[in-house]
């Protein structure tokens, strides 16, 4: 049994961690996200990812559970926060606004040791730049359903992805977890990166 724990119900952040060596345990926390209303982007993704993680320590283990991280995601357009869109309307209205333009997808990552309580919380950016997509894109890649459970409305690691023309930072973080990120708030707990390695 792992003693990581991912406290996400995303199978592109358990993907993204399966990659890179890493098998954590999926404990998905429920948490009601509202309750969280910081207007500064990078800091509401970060305490987003620290409520999450803080969720589902109090439900694992000392003895079975090393860390747990929790992480969350959001699109800033023009200063608009930006999360999952609530239906397929609002999903095409965001491509629409979102085509030929750019914007920052923060991902905020909130690293937990169970055993001392200790906390490493850091938000992470990517400058993301849309392709000029056309209306009938956009309707064909929203029909599909895949904009309508990630923050931002887009991927680049599946349909999306052709509608996605360039990024400015770590790719891994639009995926929704950052690698190099996480691999230093290992380090600051003291725990190797390829420690963790399962394969």
């Amino acid at each position: 049994m792992s003693r990581f724990v991912l406290a996400s119900a995303s199978p592109a952040r358990l993907a993204t961690l399966r990659d890179a060596g890493v098998e954590p345990r999926v404990v998905v926390s429920g948490v009601d996200e509202s309750q969280v209303t910081d207007t500064d982007p990078a800091m509401l993704a970060a305490r987003l990812a620290e409520l999450k993680a803080r969720a589902v320590l109090d439900r694992v283990q000392p003895e079975d559970t090393s860390w747990v991280l929790g992480c969350d995601s959001v699109l800033e357009l023009d200063g608009r926060l930006l999360g999952k869109p609530g239906g397929a309307a609002e999903a095409v209205s965001r491509w629409r606004d979102m085509r030929g333009r750019s914007g920052v997808l923060h991902t905020g990552h909130c690293l937990i040791d169970v055993a001392t309580g200790r906390q490493v919380l850091r938000p992470v950016d990517t400058v993301v730049h849309f392709a000029d997509v056309t209306d009938e894109e956009i309707d064909a890649y929203v029909a599909t359903g895949e904009p309508l459970h990630v923050a931002g409305a887009f991927t680049v690691d599946g349909l999306g992805g052709a509608f996605v023309r360039g990024l400015e930072g770590d790719p891994h973080n639009v995926v929704g977890l950052s690698l190099p990120a996480l691999r230093e708030m290992f380090a600051e707990l003291g725990v190797r990166w390829t420690d963790l390695w399962t394969r």
